[in-house]
């Protein structure tokens, strides 16, 4: 076990303590809530950095960075669903993503990196639960559905996309 995944392992340990946190939510441990999460999130960026850095990609960080990536989003998500803040079909469109994608992925030879659509589809993601998992104002709630709701949508657009067939440059002739 390396730097990298070690920190990748200190997300994943992160999660019950968001989740015990959410299960009766006050303004106090909302703000705890949030700060997990957002520490968390950023561990994502600094694990692939480090491990890059250092020169320390392994296969096990290969494995267990987007399983836990995904298990970061979909935690707070299914807590908000028991809190009546997100509705359970809107979750369930992006679990049903992550399936799909890790499906296909089984069946790759080469998986490729993130593409923009993947990065803003994340980024929405860890935007709309930071929002919902503060404790704000209720003239917030309108702003937090429908991050909630964009990021659906770049969830469903990232995944067609890598889906879809890439075209080859055909050449001039």
């Amino acid at each position: 076990m390396n730097l990298p995944n070690w920190i990748t392992l200190s997300r994943l340990l992160s999660l019950p303590f968001l989740l015990y946190l959410l299960q009766n939510p006050t303004t106090e441990t909302r703000w705890i809530s949030l700060a997990i999460f957002l520490v968390a999130a950023a561990t994502d960026w600094l694990d692939g950095y480090l491990a890059r850095k250092l020169n320390q990609i392994t296969d096990l960080g290969k494995f267990l960075d987007p399983l836990v990536d995904k298990l970061l989003v979909l935690a707070p998500l299914l807590a908000l669903i028991g809190l009546n803040q997100v509705p359970a079909w809107g979750v369930f469109l992006i679990l049903g993503r992550e399936i799909a994608i890790a499906g296909w992925r089984v069946n790759q030879t080469t998986i490729t990196g993130a593409n923009i659509w993947g990065k803003l589809k994340t980024v929405s993601q860890i935007l709309a639960i930071a929002l919902l998992i503060a404790p704000l104002p209720d003239s917030w709630q309108i702003y937090s559905l429908v991050a909630f709701w964009v990021s659906v949508v770049l969830t469903l657009i990232s995944g067609a996309i890598y889906v879809s067939p890439q075209k080859s440059a055909q050449p001039i002739g």
